[in-house]
């Protein structure tokens, strides 16, 4: 039998995380998706199935995603635009992912910033 992948594993992860955790109108959820040099991260109200505010390292004029101050930033960005949109409080989606190093740090930035979860 062969071994499954890391991305196989996690993409099982999120979607056993993804039957629990669901963003609706008044509450949104905070997906995270991170790769070797990039992070994103998007706020989805999973009702309607629209992406209601973005933030990736990718971006024009965007910090390096790689490392932790880049998801830092990234986290403060997506919570500062989510915030303009009048979003306040919000459900996290690690995405399958630790929680740990970048992932938290997003999700730390983005609470300092003013979203609740």
């Amino acid at each position: 039998m062969a071994r499954e992948s890391k991305d196989q594993t996690r993409r099982r992860i999120h979607s056993r995380i993804r039957r629990r955790v669901q963003g609706t109108t008044e509450r949104p959820r905070l997906a995270v998706f991170r790769s070797l040099h990039h992070i994103y991260a998007q706020v989805i109200d999973d009702v309607k199935g629209h992406t209601l505010v973005a933030a990736s390292s990718n971006e024009k004029d965007a910090v390096n995603g790689g490392n932790v101050a880049g998801a830092k930033a990234i986290g403060k960005l997506v919570a500062r635009r989510a915030t303009e949109k009048g979003i306040k409080s919000v459900v996290f989606d690690r995405g399958g992912y630790l929680y740990h190093g970048r992932v938290k740090a997003l999700a730390d930035a983005a609470r300092e910033a003013g979203l609740e979860f």
